[in-house]
C-alpha cells in the first residue's frame, strides 16, 4: 500500500479551503479525471495526500477542526465537496507579523481576517510531532515576515516547503543554499493558476514570439472580491506581486520589453465577485512589414480551486523527490508551477524535464542552463 504524504498549510483561506475539498472529491471518484494535470504520479493519487496540521490567525478558525474551519468566514470559494471528513485535525495559532495589512480593519469582518488574541504555536515543535512532510504556504501577499517565519520553520523541522505566494524564497539564493545544504527539496514562488491570468498571458506572448509578431506594448489587469484583493489595496504589499507576475510573462518573450511598456498587477477589489477573478489582458504588436496587431482577451475563473489544480500536483512531486533524496529548489516543477522560479523557463520545456523527472531520467533538483528570467 503507498503510504500517504504527510502535508501541513499555513494559512487555511480560500486556496485551501479549495484543495482540501478538491482532495476530498477525488478521493471519493477514484476514476474521475476532470480538472487533473496528472490523475496519478507514479503510485501518488490524491488519496495519498493527508492534511496532518494547519495554522491560521482569524478567531473563527484558530481552535476548530479543520473540517469546519475551512468554510469559517472570510472564505468565499464556490464549493466543491461539502460534507467533509473530520481530520482530527485542529486549526493551531500562526504568528501574525506582518500577515494583516492594517486597512483591512476597516471592512465588515464577513470580508476580512479577525485576529484571535492568542499565543503562537510552536511550529516547529508541531511539525516534527506531526511528522509533516510537505509545507504549503499560503500566507497573503505581502507578507514578508510570516513567509519568512514559515520558511525558517520548515528548514529548522528538516520539511519541504511549497511557496505558493509572491515573496522570494526558493527564489533566492542564500534561502536556496540553506535548503539544498539541509537536503530538503523546495518549490516556489508565487503559484500559478491552472489556467489563471498569468499563464494565458504567457502563452499568448510565446505564440507572439513563435510567430514573429513584435510585441510592443502589453497590460494585464485583474479584479476579484476575496480577501487577496481586499488586501493587496495596500499597493506597498504589491511590490514582489508585480515583480513575480512580469518576469512570469517576460520569460516567454525573445526580447523582453522596457518596463514603460509592460503593466501587469492586481487592479481593484470588487466586493460582490467574491472568489471570482476576472482578467483583462492586452497586447499590442507589429506583423509582417511592421503592420500594427491589437489582441484583447476577457478571462473569468474561479481563483482559488484553480491554484488548486496545480498544488495537488506540486506536492506530489515534492514527496517523490523526499524519497528519492533530492534536495534545493526544484527547477523544473518550479517554472512549471510557480510565476517566480528560481530559473525561468519556457512551459514546454519545463514540463518536459518534469516527465523527465517522473520517469527517473533526471533530477528534479539538477542545475538548469537556460535563458535567464531576470530574477533577483
Amino acid at each position: 500500500m503507498t503510504e500517504t504524504i504527510r502535508v501541513a498549510i499555513a494559512g487555511v483561506g480560500n486556496c485551501a479551503s479549495s484543495l482540501i475539498q478538491g482532495i476530498e472529491f477525488y478521493k471519493n471518484n477514484p476514476q474521475e479525471e476532470i480538472g487533473l494535470m496528472n490523475r496519478n504520479i507514479n503510485e501518488y493519487g490524491p488519496e495519498n495526500i493527508e492534511i496532518v496540521s494547519a495554522y491560521d490567525i482569524d478567531v473563527r478558525k484558530v481552535g476548530r477542526p479543520l473540517h469546519e474551519a475551512v468554510f469559517a468566514h472570510p472564505n468565499c470559494t464556490k464549493t466543491i465537496w461539502e460534507d467533509l471528513p473530520d481530520y482530527d485535525v485542529e486549526v493551531k495559532m500562526g504568528p501574525i507579523l506582518d500577515g494583516v495589512a492594517s486597512h483591512m480593519s476597516d471592512y465588515h469582518p464577513d470580508k476580512t481576517f479577525v485576529p484571535a488574541e492568542l499565543e503562537p504555536a510552536d511550529v516547529v515543535k508541531d511539525l516534527k510531532e506531526n511528522g509533516v512532510e510537505i509545507l504549503l504556504n499560503f500566507m497573503p501577499v505581502g507578507s514578508e515576515k510570516a513567509a519568512k517565519f514559515y520558511a525558517e520553520a520548515a528548514l529548522e523541522s528538516g520539511v519541504s516547503f511549497i511557496n505558493c505566494m509572491p515573496v522570494f524564497i526558493v527564489s533566492d539564493p542564500e534561502f536556496a543554499k540553506r535548503f539544498a545544504r539541509a537536503g530538503i527539496p523546495v518549490i516556489g514562488d508565487d503559484v500559478k493558476a491552472q489556467l489563471g491570468a498569468t499563464i494565458l498571458h504567457r502563452t499568448i506572448a510565446k505564440l507572439c514570439s513563435d510567430r514573429g509578431i513584435k510585441v510592443k506594448r502589453t497590460y494585464q489587469l485583474n479584479t476579484g472580491g476575496n480577501t487577496d484583493f481586499l488586501n493587496m489595496l495596500e499597493r506597498s504589499r504589491l511590490k514582489s506581486k508585480k515583480i513575480s507576475k512580469t518576469s512570469s510573462v517576460q520569460g516567454e518573450l525573445n526580447i523582453p520589453l522596457e518596463e514603460e511598456n509592460i503593466h501587469i498587477g492586481p487592479s481593484d477589489y470588487v466586493p460582490w465577485q467574491k472568489d471570482n477573478k476576472i482578467c483583462f489582458l492586452r497586447i499590442e504588436g507589429e506583423g509582417f512589414g511592421g503592420i500594427p496587431l491589437e489582441l484583447e482577451a476577457r478571462l473569468s475563473v474561479e481563483d482559488s480551486p484553480n491554484s488548486g489544480g496545480v498544488v495537488i500536483d506540486a506536492i506530489r512531486l515534492a514527496k517523490i523527490a523526499r524519497d528519492r533524496k533530492e534536495s534545493g529548489p526544484l527547477f523544473a516543477v518550479s517554472a512549471f508551477f510557480m510565476k517566480h522560479p528560481p530559473v525561468q523557463m519556457t512551459d514546454t520545456k519545463s514540463l518536459q524535464m518534469i516527465q523527465d523527472f517522473i520517469s527517473g531520467n533526471r533530477k528534479a533538483s539538477e542545475p538548469v542552463s537556460t535563458k535567464s528570467n531576470g530574477n533577483k
